[in-house]
């Protein structure tokens, strides 16, 4: 049986917390899913096509193991995206209560919908204080994103300065 896992998020932009939890993930899991996800609570920095190509481009500068797949997905429950591919978990981040307290609804929810459960992974501690919104934060401000993100984030976010 084939251990597939969904770690969805919006990725916007990848950190290196985010892709300290994907690699995990793929030591674990036969197969997983990094989904990019539309957050319509949220104003994007990125497209979400973008999105996907920097993570492909982290994944392969990091050199993570296993099967993993990267798309997105915009229409529909997350949990229809994680049957529709087999998937029986969803993998998520988790740096701090506050995280906690606003994933923990939702891995209900997703498990009483579709019996799809919720593993909860803390990051690396080295990243636990970085989000993609202290990471967009400092872009737009002119800062060094660098300690944060993928370089090819880095490299992106930099040739986007004017």
């Amino acid at each position: 049986m084939t251990r597939i896992a969904v770690v969805p998020g919006s990725f916007d932009p990848v950190t290196l917390g985010h892709l300290d939890v994907i690699e995990r993930a793929a030591r674990i899991f036969d197969e997983i899913h990094v989904l990019v996800v539309h957050n319509p609570g949220k104003t994007a920095l990125l497209p979400i096509a973008k999105r996907v190509s920097l993570i492909q481009d982290a994944l392969g500068e990091a050199r993570v193991p296993g099967n993993v797949v990267v798309t997105s997905w915009s229409v529909g429950l997350l949990v229809d995206y994680a049957t529709d591919v087999g998937a029986t978990v969803l993998v998520k981040g988790i740096r701090s209560q506050v995280d906690v307290a606003y994933e923990t609804p939702m891995a209900i929810v997703n498990r009483n919908l579709a019996g799809v459960e919720t593993v909860f992974m803390l990051p690396d501690p080295a990243h636990a204080h970085v989000s993609s919104s202290l990471v967009r934060q400092v872009a737009s401000l002119g800062g060094d994103v660098a300690p944060y993100v993928p370089r090819a984030v880095a490299d992106y976010l930099e040739s986007t300065r004017g």
